[in-house]
């Protein structure tokens, strides 16, 4: 009876909804759902082009003075305590003169917050711009944590186009469209992830004049910074701070092949005081005081990873990646059904679009990516994830042979599924 009279009664909590259902769409949980789609008995190794995370392939490892970096800071025990809730003062002076050899003026410690990993980054600046009735302008496609972490803060997104046909530039005119008086900000991603795109000096200049007129801040995603291979070299949107305040995030997951270390930042990029007036940088520092900080043992290693790391590192890796995207776009253009608008011209990925009119019993993008990962063990995530239906985003910085055979499986795959005449 007593039993019973427990199982009756009324309980007050409930799961947080908006979480479950955003945290279901993040590129982690659908790489696992999909990854749990492999079949075990299948004798080849597994293709990961659906995540960008090189390290794990040799070619890829990491400068050998980050590696000394992190193990002098280790021996050194100076930094096995609790640090700044902001960051180590020498990290956080460091970052600000890695970032500042590439803008017109100097930034101090004090624009910089350290975090954990461009993750957290992200979740500050999104939880602090938050308010009741606030929206904020979300690039398609793009990154899907950005619209995860804003649905469980209850902010509203919405999201502005990027053109294929244009290179993945920002639609301006969507923007316009789409902003009011309760837009607080909008988000660009360059180098691009999911695109591969890299933005030209000019187009970041309209993007930071459409903002300014607008009244809102951008929000500049700068974590593939300096991985650019093409036409367009690398432009901070910090450049542009003149214009309108600009927040730069960043870390040193991607540049140094090292995303487990968990080393981001913020960077204010405000000459004119804008959001020092309006408490942005004060709930900064006050959002970072409730949640973790980066490893202080990483942050003691950050100063000699910044300054030491030599050109010839960043060249071999940059040429790397960029052998890989001139494999992955060569092999997809005899890939059957799948169409590579624009070739990939930085960060780690490029997106291509599905002719679903050429397959047989293939549904829509998802559908794809599982009988993929059943049937040939590659893994590449769908469109949808980063809000595009029936692409692809796919991943080249793998060690080439295991992108060779990865785009070989994918091509057999797409004529097994093709319709026959």
């Amino acid at each position: 009876m007593e039993m019973e009279a427990l199982t009756k009664k009324k309980w007050g909590f409930r799961a947080n909804s908006e979480l479950s259902m955003s945290s279901d769409n993040t590129v982690r949980a659908v790489l696992y759902m999909l990854l749990s789609k492999i079949n075990q008995s299948e004798p080849r190794p597994v293709i990961p082009l659906g995540h960008g995370d090189p390290s794990a392939f040799p070619c890829f490892r990491t400068a050998q003075v980050a590696q000394d970096a992190v193990v002098d800071s280790i021996r050194s025990a100076k930094f096995n305590g609790y640090g700044p809730t902001v960051g180590i003062l020498p990290a956080r002076r460091a970052v600000a003169e890695y970032l500042s050899k590439d803008l017109p003026y100097e930034l101090s410690a004090d624009d910089v917050f350290l975090t954990l990993g461009c993750t957290q980054a992200i979740q500050t600046m999104v939880t602090v711009l938050a308010n009741p009735e606030a929206n904020i302008l979300l690039p398609k496609p793009g990154f899907p944590y950005y619209e995860a972490i804003a649905k469980s803060c209850h902010l509203e997104v919405r999201h502005f186009d990027l053109l294929p046909d244009h290179d993945w530039e920002v639609d301006l005119d969507s923007v316009n469209a789409l902003a009011d008086e309760n837009t607080v900000a909008m988000v660009i991603i360059n180098p691009g992830n999911p695109c591969g795109n890299v933005y030209t000096r000019q187009h970041l200049q309209k993007v930071a004049e459409t903002a300014n007129k607008l009244g809102i801040l951008v929000i500049s995603d700068e974590v593939y910074d300096h991985l650019a291979f093409g036409k367009n070299p690398f432009v901070p949107m910090g450049t542009f701070a003149s214009i309108t305040p600009i927040i730069t995030l960043g870390s040193i997951s991607k540049r140094w092949i090292v995303p487990g270390w968990r080393l981001g930042w913020v960077v204010i990029n405000d000459p004119k005081g804008i959001l020092k007036q309006h408490g942005i940088i004060d709930c900064i520092t006050a959002y970072l005081n409730l949640s973790p900080d980066a490893p202080t043992f990483v942050q003691g290693a950050v100063p000699d990873i910044l300054a030491k790391t030599k050109d010839d590192f960043f060249k071999k890796i940059v040429g790397i990646i960029k052998d890989c995207a001139n494999i992955c776009h060569e092999g997809i253009q005899d890939v059957l059904g799948v169409i590579c608008p624009s070739k990939p011209e930085g960060s780690m990925f490029v997106m291509v679009k599905l002719d679903l009119s050429v397959f047989d019993n293939i549904k829509d993008d998802v559908d794809f990516c599982v009988k993929l990962a059943q049937e040939e063990s590659v893994i590449i995530l769908p469109g949808i994830s980063v809000g595009m239906n029936n692409w692809l985003r796919v991943t080249y910085a793998i060690e080439p042979s295991a992108l060779e055979e990865g785009i070989r499986r994918l091509k057999v795959f797409c004529e097994r599924h093709s319709k026959k005449p």
